[in-house]
């Protein structure tokens, strides 16, 4: 009887762990997909991202400065916090402009809206050294939350991670 008990105890036990062991998975595959929640905002903030990293790739300054908002904060986990646009415009200048071009891995992509401000997008890209073509790049995990002011998209938080 005692041993009967046990086993009963034991299968149930043994069950109730599967059982958790199987939620826990599909928890686990549920965030691994990701399906846009606006396909629209999602491709617009797409457009965003190519039009922004064109004019970065090509040092279009101008375009670069009318798409960060004039309150940009940039965060870079090796860098620190720049907050102004006129500095982080110049060190792109001195630092990126013919030098470094930026790839995004758009599979990695996710947008989120953020209800009457804007977006936030979450992604990998690549940096390619031009100088030194045969350099490995690894992808990079970046965040940028848009602000849509009347319609015109504005960068105004860049976290940059390497």
């Amino acid at each position: 009887m005692k041993q009967a008990i046990l086993l009963f105890t034991y299968l149930i036990i043994s069950i109730s762990f599967l059982s958790c062991k199987s939620e826990s998975e599909k928890k686990d595959n549920q965030i691994r997909q990701y399906t846009p929640a606006n396909k629209n905002l999602f491709n617009e903030i797409l457009a965003m991202d190519k039009e922004f990293f064109d004019a970065y790739n090509t040092c279009d300054l101008k375009k670069q400065a009318d798409i960060y908002s004039d309150d940009i904060e940039f965060f870079h986990d090796k860098g620190g916090l720049m907050t102004s646009k006129q500095d982080i415009i110049d060190g792109t200048k001195r630092n990126i402009c013919g030098k470094v071009t930026r790839t995004l891995l758009k599979e990695s992509v996710e947008v989120y809206p953020i209800h009457d401000y804007g977006a936030v997008q979450i992604g990998f890209h690549k940096y390619y050294n031009n100088q030194e073509p045969d350099a490995e790049s690894i992808p990079m995990k970046f965040i940028l939350i848009w602000n849509n002011q009347n319609g015109k998209w504005k960068i105004k938080k860049v976290v940059s991670l390497h």
